[in-house]
């Protein structure tokens, strides 16, 4: 991976163009990595669109770039992997979420279960969306993708088994009940990852009516943020793009 630095910016790319960078990244750039006028950044507006920029103005708090060139490039997953992880606490959901998006999933729900240990305020829930959304978009930045993951609104477990939808969906559910399937399963494909304590027995007996398919990864118990990454490099390995042809 080259050692250009990359910034998400949410604005059109066009070459010849003139923008500012969001404040965030302008304090990285100047005072962190401590760039300089002529010094080269790649853009890219999360939408798959890719910039080379030079900077043509730096100040302490504020850095101007202008656009070079500008290029398509396509490293999104071939699987259409939606990542349903149960809320946990502090660094572990945003490992969770960071590793996610590495290893290219194209949606993440947030999912409060029977023994989630966070509970929030509906303002606390908006303020803990936007800094999930800030790591998704640092998380892009440091792997190369140029489009970011959807993440959708936390949703409670109930609510989240009544939506209707065309995906398959699997839950981690350890146990003699559940193995690892040994086809290739159907995409789109929606993961649940269970919190810290698991999934209760009548959660998961709630999805296994509503169709959700028991899967288990082996005898031993993951940790949740252990189990994301496990089952998601599982995945990749088997069926993604981690096989070339």
């Amino acid at each position: 991976m080259s050692a250009t630095p990359r910034i998400h910016l949410d604005a059109p790319l066009a070459v010849g163009a003139r923008l500012a960078l969001p404040d965030a990244a302008a304090r990285h750039v100047s005072q962190v990595l401590r760039l300089r006028v002529g010094q080269a950044l790649i853009l890219f507006d999360g939408r798959g669109l890719q910039a080379s920029a030079v900077m043509v103005e730096v100040q302490r708090r504020s850095v101007m770039v202008e656009i070079e060139s500008t290029a398509l490039i396509d490293r999104e997953s071939p699987l259409a992997i939606t990542l349903v992880q149960a809320v946990s606490k502090g660094e572990r959901m945003d490992w969770a979420i960071q590793k996610a998006v590495e290893l290219g999933v194209h949606r993440i729900v947030p999912l409060v279960c029977e023994r989630s240990v966070v509970k929030l305020s509906d303002e606390r829930w908006q303020k803990k969306q936007a800094h999930w959304q800030g790591v998704i978009i640092s998380a892009c930045e440091q792997c190369g993708r140029n489009r970011l993951p959807e993440l959708a609104a936390a949703v409670d477990f109930r609510s989240y088994l009544a939506q209707a939808g065309d995906a398959s969906r699997w839950i981690l559910a350890p146990g003699d009940s559940a193995e690892w399937p040994t086809q290739r399963p159907e995409f789109p494909l929606q993961i649940m990852v269970g919190p810290e304590g698991g999934f209760s027995d009548s959660e998961i007996a709630a999805a296994i009516k509503a169709g959700v398919q028991p899967v288990a990864m082996g005898p031993r118990v993951l940790r949740t943020e252990t189990a994301a990454v496990a089952v998601l490099s599982a995945i990749q390995a088997s069926w993604g793009d981690w096989r070339r042809p």
